[in-house]
């Protein structure tokens, strides 16, 4: 009963801890209630999206697993600002919600050193500041680090009008205990919320009616070790809210659970619930509901869009109102669930618990909401539990080197007062964090790690190999002839012959335009697209790069871990408790806490520069 590491949850950030540390040779416990939830989809059954198409792209650069498996379950995928810059294309896929469940669940009981374990870990061990085991179902086992993944099933409640149960997503277990215990250990914690929409029948709803949406058939899929394109797809409709819709919602907000104090946790700004919509943003005339597969051929669709804790009778005449629903049948209501989570400043960039040396924690646990964020910080907090056994330092991400770096160092430095989501505007270097390079970002440090394996690191070599000859082949020279036949068309001119890379600088020429002056063996128009983005923004790209050195240099002058803040007369009171709070480890983290200015900074430096200790 003694094990390496122990994960307690498999959901998005268990699954992929639990990997990670398995991988990486630790003897594992994953720790699950039931079977049945590992990695499952209670809310929306697809991955990716704005900004968080990055990061399942960065966990499969890594190593990770939820790449891999996205694709062996997609229904359909689409690139996400396609008319905008290469810096906010984000993939999103919609996937088979029980064969991604059921490739996961295999995939975990098939990998070495990984034993899954139906139960509920209700305590935690800790002795002399360390953890040393978990209590689950009674039972006492040892080991040096646990990590928290507990999702939202921290003394959960599923709310639905007047209805309200003790239970987790989808009608899962919740768990009954461990908050309890996490906060008599002195852990923060705090009442989250978040929601999701009702399951209709498909052949209850009017599709006629409704707007096709396709998904794109010439794009690559998540994880960079899947071959060609996905050309078989299942479409998405589209169809929207109306005056009727909102006038149902507002003449019995009285009864809504988010209005009448029913519901106390704080629920996602960036995901609001239908009737929240409707209360703040009432200049609005409709909103945009989608009607998506959560399987093959199934038998029920999700009306993304419309989550609600409505009461039921009030969810039937509302979605009957919109255009396509008038005759649906609801196989599941929607419903809000609330949940316990920690406060993210109680942990390192390592994602440990500052409290409790070996305790690490990722995913909805940390006050984040989606199952990217939680794979991503699953990811992670696996690989340093891992190293923490081995007696290794931390890994931790930069801001300039992943989304990754960006979305855990926002929760353990600025916090979270609501459920974080990942969004391309968080990144301030997003124009080199694309998501096409990020094999070239962090499959390297992947392979460091331990998790990337000898056919990954094959495939990265060669794909790595083939970029350098095309960008080779673009200094080729184009005889004017060729040029102008081209420029014509695009209504440019050209005086003279030029490379194939100066002919990319021009605005309307593009990476498919180009590639019949490429070597057959080099025409891959996805890796010719990625290098014309590096063409393209060049000059973006060495501004870029030279201001994530000037910070770099921030982040290179670490603060001593014992500094007295309150001693600092010089500080600012708000200054001196917010850092006395995070306790950050280097002056560019320091930069960047709320309620520290610049002028403080100043202090810090002075006081390092002096050679204070």
């Amino acid at each position: 009963m003694r094990y390496d590491a122990i994960v307690v949850g498999a959901g998005h950030a268990g699954a992929e801890a639990a990997l990670a540390l398995a991988r990486l040779g630790c003897e594992t416990l994953l720790v699950t209630l039931d079977v049945k939830s590992v990695s499952h989809m209670a809310c929306n059954p697809n991955i990716g999206g704005t900004g968080k198409g990055h990061l399942v792209r960065e966990v499969d650069a890594l190593g990770g697993q939820m790449g891999l498996n996205a694709d062996a379950s997609l229904l359909q995928i689409k690139m996400l600002n396609k008319n905008k810059g290469a810096a906010v294309q984000s993939l999103r896929g919609q996937t088979d919600k029980e064969v991604y469940h059921e490739n996961m669940l295999a995939t975990l009981r098939a990998t070495p050193r990984l034993t899954l374990l139906e139960g509920e870990c209700e305590d935690l061990v800790v002795r002399e500041g360390a953890v040393k085991g978990a209590v689950v179902s009674g039972a006492t086992y040892e080991s040096e680090v646990v990590v928290l993944c507990t999702g939202v099933y921290l003394s959960a409640r599923t709310i639905t009008g007047e209805e309200i149960r003790d239970a987790g997503p989808y009608g899962f277990e919740n768990s009954k205990n461990l908050s309890a215990a996490l906060v008599a250990k002195g852990l923060p914690l705090r009442r989250f919320k978040t929601g999701t929409p009702a399951r209709v029948y498909a052949d209850s709803i009017d599709y006629s009616v409704m707007e096709r949406e396709e998904g794109d058939y010439d794009i690559p899929c998540f994880s960079f070790l899947t071959e060609g394109k996905l050309l078989e797809q299942e479409p998405c409709y589209l169809t929207y809210t109306n005056a009727e819709t909102h006038r149902i919602i507002r003449e019995n907000i009285d009864r809504a659970p988010l209005y009448n104090g029913t519901i106390h946790g704080v629920g996602p700004r960036y995901c609001p619930s239908i009737e929240d919509k409707i209360m703040r943003f009432a200049d609005k005339e409709r909103h945009q509901i989608f009607i998506e597969p959560e399987v093959r051929g199934g038998e029920l669709m999700y009306v993304q869009g419309m989550s609600s804790s409505m009461p039921k009778d009030v969810q039937e005449r509302m979605y009957r109102s919109v255009k396509g629903l008038e005759k649906v049948r609801f196989a599941r209501y929607a419903y809000a669930i609330e949940y316990d989570c920690i406060d993210p400043l109680a942990l390192s960039p390592s994602l440990e618990v500052k409290a409790i040396r070996g305790l690490f924690s990722a995913g909805q646990f940390n006050g984040s909401s989606g199952y990217e964020e939680a794979a991503a910080q699953g990811l992670m907090a696996g690989v340093n539990a891992a190293r923490y056994v081995r007696k290794l330092p931390p890994i931790v991400l930069r801001r300039d080197e992943a989304y990754i770096g960006v979305l855990i160092d926002d929760l353990v430095t600025k916090g979270t007062n609501e459920p974080y989501r990942m969004m391309t505007a968080r990144a301030e270097y997003r124009l080199s964090l694309r998501q096409d390079n990020a094999d070239a970002r962090l499959t390297p440090l992947g392979r460091e790690i331990g998790l990337v394996d000898d056919y990954r690191w094959e495939k990265y070599l060669a794909r790595n190999g083939k970029k350098e000859a095309i960008r080779a082949a673009l200094k080729r020279s184009v005889p004017l002839a060729e040029v102008r036949d081209l420029f014509e068309s695009k209504g440019e001119s050209a005086s003279c012959g030029m490379t194939v890379e100066e002919m990319l600088k021009r605005a309307s020429v593009t990476a498919a335009d180009v590639l019949t002056f490429l070597p057959e063996e080099l025409r891959d128009s996805d890796l010719v697209g990625e290098v014309a983005v590096e063409v393209k923004y060049g000059g973006y790209l060495g501004k870029e790069k030279r201001a994530a050195e000037d910070a770099r240099k921030m982040e290179e002058k670490r603060l001593p871990a014992d500094l007295d803040y309150a001693a600092m007369e010089n500080l600012r009171i708000e200054a001196r408790q917010k850092l006395a709070k995070v306790r950050p480890l280097t002056l560019g983290q320091a930069s960047r806490i709320s309620g520290v200015s610049p002028a403080d900074v100043g202090v810090l430096i002075t006081y390092l520069l002096k050679g204070n200790k």
